[in-house]
């Protein structure tokens, strides 16, 4: 299987790599600095909003690419989130159109954004739709990756726990025991150890079943709280302190109704499927991660 990878450089994107080669898997690596290196590729090419990628040869898309969502909302913040999936996404499928033998499959990322706030309610991949910025920006997304040249699977992502990503930016500060709490700490945080993101992604690809939306997410999500507290443990340390929904709001603005939403996310059709986790719980994923 030669497997076409954009973001492969980034977090997610390197622990893809690994599991993909693992495979026995040639992965030719999308970047908008090819001449970076990201591992055992067997290529390198570029990847531009402004025109079609080049999908010569590949049998396989999996389409990770996308500005980062963490940081303080500006509207030029905003508008790099969704241009950013939109086109690269509308970019990846202009690549699938030009080939005389298109791909197998496409697994193109989405996220558990797409929900909104809902509660206390479990969420399936039949669930509806949010309305806020980051659903309707998942929505369009996804959208954008229809193609009926091949088969098309949307992992929402959750909350991914490893080497980087959020725990790196967790971690400086509750070393320090200043970690704590967001909000009332009762939201619900849907996640996944990295490697059984990387492994379900390639799930996606091998199973011809699996098609459409699949929450990429553990079975076992957890309140912020809880979230909180497992990780203190895990890195012995207090989690004192306390981040209040005001003062969330009033520094990170848009961006804090990300932090203190609620998605109760269950990955119904992985489950159904037979996808076989490896970290399920929180506890050993994070000792795994820490240790």
């Amino acid at each position: 299987m030669i497997l076409a990878l954009t973001g492969a450089s980034g977090f997610v994107g390197r622990h893809v790599i690994k599991a993909a080669v693992r495979r026995g898997y040639e992965v030719i690596a999308f970047s908008r600095d090819p001449s970076r290196s990201v591992g055992d590729c067997v290529e390198m090419r570029r990847f531009s909003h402004d025109a079609p990628l080049d999908l010569n040869g590949c049998e396989a898309v999996i389409h990770l690419a996308g500005e980062n969502v963490a940081g303080l909302w500006t509207r030029g913040k905003m508008q790099r989130i969704r241009d950013s999936r939109v086109q690269g996404t509308r970019r990846v499928v202009e690549g699938i159109r030009a080939l005389a033998e298109p791909p197998e499959v496409f697994v193109s990322a989405s996220a558990i954004g797409y929900y909104g706030d809902c509660g206390d309610k479990e969420l399936t991949e039949q669930s509806l739709p949010g309305t806020d910025f980051l659903a309707e920006t998942c929505l369009a997304w996804e959208r954008e990756s229809a193609t009926p040249l091949c088969r098309v699977v949307n992992p929402r992502i959750g909350h991914v726990l490893g080497d980087g990503g959020m725990l790196g930016l967790m971690r400086p500060l509750f070393r320090l025991c200043l970690g704590g709490r967001l909000g009332n700490g009762r939201q619900w945080m849907p996640w996944i150890h990295v490697e059984d993101l990387a492994e379900m992604l390639l799930f996606a690809i091998g199973n011809l079943d699996v098609r459409g939306p699949l929450n990429a997410t553990a079975p076992w999500p957890v309140r912020n709280a809880d979230f909180t507290k497992a990780f203190a443990r895990a890195l012995h340390r207090p989690a004192f302190f306390h981040a209040p929904a005001w003062a969330l709001r009033l520094v990170l603005r848009e961006f804090s109704a990300e932090l203190l939403s609620s998605k109760r996310v269950l990955p119904a059709v992985a489950t159904e499927h037979g996808f076989g986790f490896r970290f399920p719980e929180l506890t050993p994923a994070l000792n795994d991660i820490v240790h």
